[in-house]
């Protein structure tokens, strides 16, 4: 009797486990939409709430789980290393896409991060491929798991952020070309362009709207009262987009948002997404910078009408994923690239503290110090942005350490007006201290310079030889991460996270493997 109780308990223990375990199985989504906003901000984000609509970014901060202290953990920061980053779950300290442009050592040269002439333009003059990228994506993970089953697309109005928020194994990557307005792609993904892409460019591409397109405030509302109170009430607007840099400036509108809408939407219908129980991946990237980079101050209204605008798009793209492929199929993750376009601030005219620091001059500076030590040569070989590339090739002949070489450069710099900052490369590959490690993961040792340095907030950064600037500022760029649909439940949640735990959250969703340089914990 003993026996036989035993063995009934122990079968009811059993089956009980076994319907817990069932009831607490999920299945996976159909389909994962990752919707990158170029320059989204949370402060603008909440100014311009009481006019978005009930099913847009309200739908998504009510109903979904909300993450909005989030951070990238390094520095600086652009659209391309912010998309690498979601998309491989690691800094560029790792995945090598230290910004959208840098130096070739090679040639001395400024290269796109995704520049390939390997692989020739569709629809374009521009070469592309993810071939800089160093480690794998969520998109290649999800290839691998599913046996190249699933389907990969990612479509912006931009080459880098389209590029690299496909991976290396998407089925295709589209973004609008700057000279012809058209949709295009690259001989990474395709042999010749899908029929439904060119069916889309006949009917839909920019190229055929551009002419006729004017854009107003999108509502009376928007455009009779603005939510920018310190300049006190702006006039409605009104544009065009003529000339050779149309399509550079629709692109930096918030009119090029409906026509990516547009696109991901006719691309998910054209090629089955989200319709059988393999997952598939759309990454959409979206633009909510100020009117074509210009100062926020002047573009008040059209910032605003941004806003409003995207909230509709938001809202489209749910209502049709949701007809498509029902409602808790489809799980949403929305978050920004983390930076703005800085203003050009008259600092002096305040009195604020600021001045410049010319980079052509202290690399002339550097020769004459280091001529002066080791005798004449051009120890400085190249500059760009904020870092020194100094001549190895001259180093090794003259016996000087790349070591000797940077310590004598960085006690120079350390000493000239406008420098908080000097990091050598040996320092921040060798030293992952909690001070450097915001420089140190937004670092290359192959691509980035030798010398680092990080002048003083409200310093204009200027190489004279080129004329390209930036003003310097240390301040915080405040945006969300928000993950909305497949049964996520709601909640708000105000502790600091950091962007390269996206990646690693999705893959746990969908039960995949995270990216394979990805260390990090998922947020839940």
């Amino acid at each position: 009797m003993t026996n036989k109780y035993f063995y009934l308990t122990l079968l009811a223990v059993l089956g009980f486990n076994i319907e817990a375990d069932g009831q607490d199985m999920r299945t996976t989504p159909r389909l994962v939409i990752s919707i990158t906003i170029d320059q989204l901000r949370s402060d603008y984000l909440e100014a311009f709430m009481p006019l978005y609509s009930s099913n847009g970014f309200n739908l998504l901060l009510n109903e979904g789980k909300v993450y909005s202290n989030a951070s990238y953990p390094f520095f600086p920061i652009d659209r391309a290393s912010a998309i690498a980053t979601l998309s491989s779950g690691v800094t560029p300290y790792y995945n090598k896409i230290i910004g959208e442009r840098w130096l070739n050592r090679a040639t001395l040269r400024p290269v796109c991060c995704v520049d390939d002439s390997n692989y020739p333009g569709i629809m374009t003059e521009e070469t592309a491929s993810p071939g800089q990228l160093s480690t794998s994506t969520l998109g290649d993970e999800l290839k691998v798991a599913t046996n190249g089953r699933a389907v990969i697309y990612a479509i912006s109005p931009y080459r880098d952020a389209s590029v690299l928020s496909g991976g290396h194994a998407a089925n295709g990557a589209f973004w609008i070309d700057d000279k012809n307005g058209e949709w295009c792609s690259s001989q990474y993904y395709y042999t010749s362009y899908p029929i439904w892409a060119q069916a889309f460019n006949r009917l839909s591409s920019p190229h055929q709207m551009i002419n006729d397109m004017v854009w107003e405030p999108v509502n009376d509302l928007v455009g009779n009262f603005s939510y920018f109170m310190q300049t006190g009430i702006q006039k409605p607007f009104r544009h065009t987009f003529k000339g050779e840099q149309s399509y550079k400036e629709y692109k930096a509108s918030a009119m090029v948002n409906e026509n990516v809408t547009k696109m991901a939407m006719q691309c998910a219908a054209s090629t089955g997404m989200g319709i059988d129980k393999v997952t598939d991946l759309l990454s959409i990237t979206y633009y909510a910078g100020s009117y074509n980079h210009h100062a926020i101050a002047d573009y008040q209204m059209e910032l605003q009408d941004t806003y409003v605008r995207l909230d509709h798009e938001i809202s489209t793209l749910i209502r049709f994923f949701e007809d498509r492929c029902g409602k808790g199929n489809v799980l949403y993750v929305l978050t920004s690239t983390g930076y703005c376009d800085e203003e050009q601030a008259d600092y002096k005219k305040y009195r604020i503290p600021s001045g410049t620091f010319y980079l052509n001059r202290t690399a002339n500076l550097m020769n004459m110090y280091m001529g002066a030590i080791w005798g004449q040569g051009k120890y400085v070989e190249a500059y760009y942005r904020n870092q020194i590339y100094l001549n190895h090739q001259l180093l090794e002949a003259k016996k000087i350490s790349i070591a000797e070489a940077t310590n004598r450069a960085q006690e120079l710099l350390a000493m000239m007006s406008g420098v908080r900052n000097v990091y050598t490369s040996l320092q921040l590959i060798t030293d992952n201290n909690e001070h450097l490690r915001k420089i140190r993961n937004g670092f290359n040792a192959e691509l980035s310079g030798d010398i680092v340095i990080e002048t003083a907030p409200g310093w204009n950064l200027l190489n004279e030889d080129t004329q390209e600037h930036e003003i310097v500022r240390a301040s915080y760029t405040p945006f969300p991460i928000i993950i909305y649909g497949a049964g996520t439940k709601a909640e708000k949640i105000t502790s600091p996270v950091t962007t390269d735990r996206i990646a690693p959250t999705i893959a746990r969703a969908i039960r995949i493997r995270a990216p394979n340089a990805c260390s990090v914990a998922p947020l839940f």
